[in-house]
């Protein structure tokens, strides 16, 4: 977050006029908004500015938001919204694919939007654990809760920030089976608003990661009609 305590959003669009819209929604709810109209433009502004939250258009011209989210990933673990016009769920899928947060469909409630930043700017922070907390062991899966870090038989796996705190969160309670809203409250926080199937692709992309297998999961089981738990070996 910004030294001065605002914190900084940068708003990707090529529809300018609704970018400036956003912007000027979050700047009133006090929050620090810079757009951008391209691909290219938004991974340089991610760099300079070092935001907190990026609100990322689909469709761009230059590089499209999946794109952009990829090399976000490789320097920047900032909360990422993606944006798209189409509502096919294959490209919400992909857009959370390569590290984004959450997503809206267009057109949205500029003020849902900013709602959900505000949500997302006060989620629990996993990191705040005991550093000197030893490792969460599942098997081969070993959990560094205070360093975020996570191995699976020895070799590191890089998960998103989102991901790993959906991890962390059911290895903090083994035994517990997690429904959907339960992690949403956990990890998102008890105000977040929307659809509470991110969990499952979150889950998803999590599994895969892994290696793990939906039937069978060594590490991330699926309770049917109710959740998700850790499997054995805590």
């Amino acid at each position: 977050m910004a030294a001065s305590g605002t914190a900084r959003v940068l708003v990707v669009d090529d529809e300018q006029p609704l970018a400036r819209v956003v912007a000027d929604y979050l700047t009133r709810d006090g929050l620090q908004a810079t757009v951008c109209f391209d691909g290219p433009g938004a991974v340089r502004a991610a760099r300079e500015l070092e935001p907190d939250v990026v609100i990322l258009d689909l469709g761009l011209p230059g590089l499209d938001g999946v794109e952009v989210c990829r090399q976000l990933r490789t320097f920047s673990d900032c909360y990422v919204v993606m944006l798209t016009a189409r509502t096919d769920e294959i490209d919400k899928l992909i857009g959370l694919s390569v590290g984004a947060d959450d997503y809206m469909t267009k057109p949205f409630s500029p003020r849902e939007l900013v709602a959900r930043v505000h949500v997302m700017l006060r989620r629990p922070r996993t990191a705040a654990a005991d550093p000197a907390m030893p490792p969460r062991r599942f098997g081969l899966l070993s959990i560094d809760v205070g360093g975020r870090e996570v191995h699976v038989d020895g070799d590191a796996v890089a998960l998103t920030r989102t991901e790993f705190d959906v991890l962390a969160a059911l290895a903090a309670h083994h035994k517990v089976v997690f429904t959907r809203r339960q992690l949403i409250d956990s990890v998102w926080g008890e105000d977040w608003i929307g659809d509470e199937h991110l969990v499952d692709v979150h889950v998803g992309h999590l599994r895969r990661k892994l290696g793990d297998g939906a039937d069978a999961g060594r590490f991330v089981r699926t309770v049917r009609g109710v959740g998700y738990r850790m499997g054995e070996g805590a």
